[in-house]
């Protein structure tokens, strides 16, 4: 049965989206079954595989809200293991159509049971909000990543989340674990980013990965290409990050 993980911060622009396509795309390559489903209505992790609007039929928000058949909208991609749940900007109004919904927070966990057996991993792209969606992906979730910018603001907000995750845990699903903290965008040259990446060992609660992402302009134009980093550019500083993540993720669980 899948192991299903979400990469999830509230606060935007810190590699969440490409965190969470290039790991599932290097998950596949090392023989992995693997699932991206895309929570966020921007789209970007849709689009980023290459994925291509005329190719979509049905969409995320067609299974948690028009009870849409989940194989129906599934599409794999040009990496072999590797399939996407599409998502395009009419999710955002799941925000809304759930309010009165009963079982609103469990209506991605529904979706996503029925397919748990057909994939080694499902890996969710959360929204940047900590919104129903969101709340969604945490109860979907089995385990958490936390892609941290390495930046001078990269502990704000932080403590908001770990507060939100901790409600869900309480109220909604006890088991959730937090798998650890991912940093990103990191420079080694810049000196507050070493002093962000210590602080970030030091005080945050639960696992550091040992991967770091550095920052790097091809991680930035692949999905503009419609490809993950290890199609675009496998010899890139990026794309051996991003595969020793994948591979200490599997080593994680084997433990």
């Amino acid at each position: 049965m899948a192991k299903i993980i979400s990469f999830i911060n509230q606060k935007g622009g810190v590699g969440k989206t490409t965190s969470a396509i290039n790991t599932a795309s290097y998950l596949a390559e090392l023989g992995k079954f693997v699932l991206l489903v895309d929570l966020d209505p921007q789209g970007n992790a849709t689009s980023g595989l290459g994925v291509r609007q005329k190719e979509i039929k049905s969409t995320l928000y067609s299974a948690m809200i028009g009870g849409t058949n989940v194989e129906d909208t599934i599409i794999r991609t040009k990496t072999v293991g590797l399939s996407v749940i599409p998502s395009t900007g009419d999710l955002a109004g799941a925000n809304i159509e759930l309010v009165d919904t009963q079982n609103r927070e469990y209506r991605l966990k529904s979706v996503l049971d029925s397919v748990r057996h057909d994939y080694d991993y499902i890996i969710i792209d959360s929204p940047p909000s900590l919104g129903i969606l969101t709340v969604n992906g945490l109860i979907a979730s089995d385990s958490l990543i936390i892609p941290v910018q390495a930046e001078y603001y990269a502990l704000e907000g932080l403590g908001q989340l770990l507060e939100t995750i901790e409600l869900v845990r309480n109220g909604l699903h006890p088991n959730l674990e937090i798998m650890g903290a991912l940093i990103t965008m990191y420079d080694k040259r810049n000196r507050l980013a070493r002093g962000v990446l210590n602080d970030i060992n030091r005080h945050f609660p639960s696992h550091v990965f040992k991967s770091v992402i550095p920052r790097s302009v091809r991680l930035a134009e692949a999905p503009s290409f419609g490809q993950a980093i290890n199609v675009f550019d496998k010899f890139n500083k990026g794309a051996r990050a991003y595969k020793f993540l994948a591979k200490e993720i599997i080593e994680l669980e084997n433990k």
